[in-house]
């Protein structure tokens, strides 16, 4: 049973009712006033692909792997929502749904804002003062203005951004 083995070593147990494990799951749902409204789609909304051209080149999206080193307030829920949601505000994002998990007994958070145009998400190590986000979003979003919300938001001594286009060379 490997994949059992390997489902454990996750921290995910076959044998055990997942209910009975420690951790605290909060759902964040959109405020009715930014609610994405569903509309019908026509022949010309098929055809939309939402590849972006920039500076010559052709991709999907841009995707940021961001590590926050020497962070602070990484075991705090509320506040990481409320980031994630500025993040998404200042990006020009368009948040569908929020999720975030809190992680016990170190208070570590994983957690997504998915969005119209892809997610972000943030895995947590306060013990270690470390967060390690994906900011990947197409379209007309603008994701590297996330950058200095997560800068304001959680104090870093350090940022790393590395960048990668999604979907380069696909059309």
């Amino acid at each position: 049973m490997p994949d059992t083995n390997a489902l454990f070593q996750l921290g995910i147990d076959l044998n055990r009712d997942s209910s009975s494990t420690q951790a605290e799951v909060l759902e964040f749902p959109v405020h009715p006033a930014h609610e994405v409204k569903a509309s019908p789609v026509t022949s010309s909304d098929e055809r939309k692909d939402f590849f972006i051209e920039r500076d010559g080149d052709r991709f999907a999206g841009t995707h940021l792997i961001i590590d926050l080193i020497g962070a602070s307030r990484l075991d705090d829920l509320a506040h990481i929502e409320a980031a994630l949601r500025r993040c998404v505000e200042v990006s020009k994002a368009t948040l569908l749904h929020i999720h975030l998990h809190h992680f016990t007994p170190n208070g570590g958070v994983s957690g997504v804002a998915v969005l119209s145009e892809s997610h972000i998400s943030i895995h947590s190590w306060p013990e270690a003062d470390y967060a390690a986000l994906d900011v990947f979003m197409c379209g007309e979003a603008e994701p590297h203005n996330a950058i200095e919300v997560l800068r304001e938001a959680f104090s870093p001594s350090d940022i790393r951004v590395d960048e990668h286009r999604r979907g380069r060379g696909m059309v």
